[in-house]
């Protein structure tokens, strides 16, 4: 099974890097056309994969690994300038600690990323929760 990061059952207090935010989107898996959303704070990456599964997490070599070994490209990386640190280190614990049912289009792994931004104090929402299809 190709890597998809370490599981995320709790941020275990570990202050992520969020002064340093991006939202990357990465080319999608088989009939996905809409690309995979990934968030990334300094060193560290997460997202969310799986149909009820924990987040994952990912070191910046562990993200190389990643991309090599799921044949993904990275299509964009788009600096997000959180407004409240700590509101998104709380939503990132959170959301580690319970699983994240994936519902295709209303709940994905771009609504995921949305919930940590805006718990960041930036509403980003995606056009149709599709990553590709763009970002308001």
């Amino acid at each position: 099974m190709p890597y998809l990061g370490e599981r995320m059952y709790s941020c275990r207090a570990v202050p992520f890097d969020w002064a340093h935010t991006h939202l990357i989107i990465v080319s999608g898996s088989g009939p996905n056309l809409c690309g995979h959303a990934v968030v990334n704070a300094g060193q560290h990456y997460f997202h969310i994969d799986g149909l009820n599964e924990y987040p994952w997490h990912f070191s910046e070599p562990g993200y190389r690994r990643y991309l090599l070994e799921n044949q993904k490209r990275e299509l964009r990386r788009v600096p997000v300038k959180l407004t409240d640190i700590e509101g998104a280190q709380r939503k990132m614990e959170e959301l580690s600690a319970r699983r994240w049912r994936w519902l295709v289009l209303p709940h994905n792994c771009a609504t995921y990323a949305e919930e940590i931004f805006a718990a960041g104090g930036v509403p980003y929402t995606t056009t149709f929760n599709c990553p590709v299809g763009g970002w308001n």
